[in-house]
């Protein structure tokens, strides 16, 4: 809400817009600070009347934030677009976010909308990992490849104690058959790390601190593209995806002003800059970014969102057991 607008948090990003602006709406996220001033510009340029004011941190940390804000009695955050589908089912859950019956979603998947139109998938985010091309000459194609010792060894995940991406993925790998929590006691074994978000990994990686990492695909591309010794594989065996929804929370005062944000977040010229940023595009029609395989190449592994809901507390701790928290 206005009234409590978040103003010393160092990491707070404000971009006012004009000095008559109307309206004024608050963004929680977990996507990149640097991503997220473009994409208020964008937004901007199309609707100079609204002002824009961004909090950004990791989704779990985002996710305390929240939960302390509402037992004080109230969040001043009116939008929360973050890379964390199950917290944001366990915020419907909650009754926390607002329905929008009205959402323009017919060219978005099925799959990205929530049934009861509380959240939207606004992109296609996945798992897969980094390597150093200094570093590495023989990269890895599967999951099964980074349990090598000699992998294992210089090798740096994020944690799900701080990424909503890295929960998720955590969640998926330890569902299937073929890892569990068996595979990231290995990789632990032999020498495997785990950072905080997707941002240490990629720096880690891209220094040579470590020759491989597990990351989110646009991270490593994007490194890439700036000409850091980087690259990236999906791996065969599959990976973990996130669709980063965007929600209003119910109790917003600036209603009409984030559906406006939601409404442009959907829209082709938002999807065709989150394709400039790296991601593959929620709308139909649009091609992924240079260098990425299309969307329907990619093997997806198979994940319960509402199981790893309820383990999710449960596997952090199982992973801060293993790797430190």
């Amino acid at each position: 809400m206005t009234a409590l607008r978040p103003l010393a948090f160092a990491c707070a990003l404000v971009l006012p817009t004009v000095a008559a602006a109307q309206t004024t709406i608050t963004v929680y996220t977990s996507q990149p600070q640097d991503q997220m001033a473009q994409v208020v510009a964008a937004f901007n340029a199309d609707h100079p009347e609204i002002t824009v004011e961004i909090f950004r941190s990791g989704t779990t940390e985002l996710m305390a934030k929240l939960a302390a804000e509402f037992a004080a009695g109230s969040s001043p955050s009116d939008v929360l677009l973050i890379a964390d589908a199950v917290a944001m089912s366990q915020l419907k859950e909650d009754g926390r976010l607002l329905a929008y019956t009205d959402a323009p979603v017919k060219d978005v998947p099925p799959a990205l909308v929530d049934p009861d139109m509380t959240y939207f998938g606004t992109k296609l985010i996945t798992t897969g990992i980094v390597y150093n091309t200094m570093l590495v000459q023989t990269p890895p194609k599967s999951w099964a490849d980074l349990a090598q010792p000699e992998v294992a060894k210089s090798l740096i995940m994020p944690s799900p104690l701080y990424s909503g991406a890295a929960a998720i993925h955590v969640g998926t790998m330890v569902a299937q058959p073929a890892f569990g929590w068996d595979w990231y006691e290995t990789l632990a074994k032999e020498g495997a790390v785990a950072g905080q978000g997707n941002g240490t990994v990629i720096e880690a990686v891209a220094r040579g601190e470590k020759a491989y990492g597990v990351i989110v695909e646009y991270m490593a591309m994007n490194a890439k593209k700036k000409g850091s010794p980087v690259d990236f594989v999906w791996p065969e065996d599959g990976v973990s995806v996130i669709s980063q929804p965007v929600a209003i929370l119910k109790d917003s005062d600036a209603v009409a002003a984030a559906k406006t944000f939601v409404d442009w977040q959907l829209s082709r010229k938002a999807q065709e800059q989150s394709v400039a940023q790296g991601y593959f595009p929620v709308l139909s029609g649009l091609a992924a970014p240079e260098g990425y395989p299309s969307a329907d190449r990619l093997t997806i592994l198979e994940a319960d969102p509402a199981k790893m809901r309820a383990e999710d507390q449960a596997n952090k701790e199982e992973f801060a057991a293993i790797y430190g928290g």
